[in-house]
């Protein structure tokens, strides 16, 4: 009874997680994501990131949902602030809201439209790095 019990609940937190990601999986996602372009001076598609939606109330660390020109997900990210990169200050839990994530890059941003102070971005890949490309123009 144990067993089958562990295996309904190991059975429904997947399907959360798989309804969470295709909750996602399109662009636009559903609020409380807010498209990028509509909230700070940036253009819709940045080549190397794509389409970037957020939840307004999270900034400026994000997640960020990173979309391709289809409109498909392809990235989540994060924008660390670099003062915030200390000993006292911990971003315990990040979330990758478009499920599994297939690699990750780790790059230094000296802030842009939205997060003008220096940064770290964090990018979770849901792709390939050969599908990379799919937001390279």
């Amino acid at each position: 009874m144990k067993t089958l019990a562990f295996a309904v609940v190991v059975t429904m937190a997947s399907s959360l997680c798989a309804m969470a990601a295709s909750d996602v999986a399109k662009s636009p996602p559903a609020a409380p994501y807010e498209q990028v372009s509509k909230l700070v001076k940036l253009p819709d598609f940045l080549p190397g990131m794509g389409q970037l939606f957020v939840d307004p109330t999270t900034l400026p660390a994000g997640p960020f949902l990173a979309y391709d020109h289809d409109g498909k997900l392809v990235s989540t990210i994060y924008m660390l602030p670099i003062k915030d990169l200390n000993p006292d200050k911990r971003f315990d839990d990040l979330a990758a809201p478009g499920g599994n994530v297939d690699h990750v890059d780790v790059y230094y941003n000296a802030g842009h439209p939205g997060v003008p102070e220096p940064h770290v971005h964090v990018v979770l890949w849901h792709v390939s790095a050969t599908d990379e490309a799919r937001v390279a123009k």
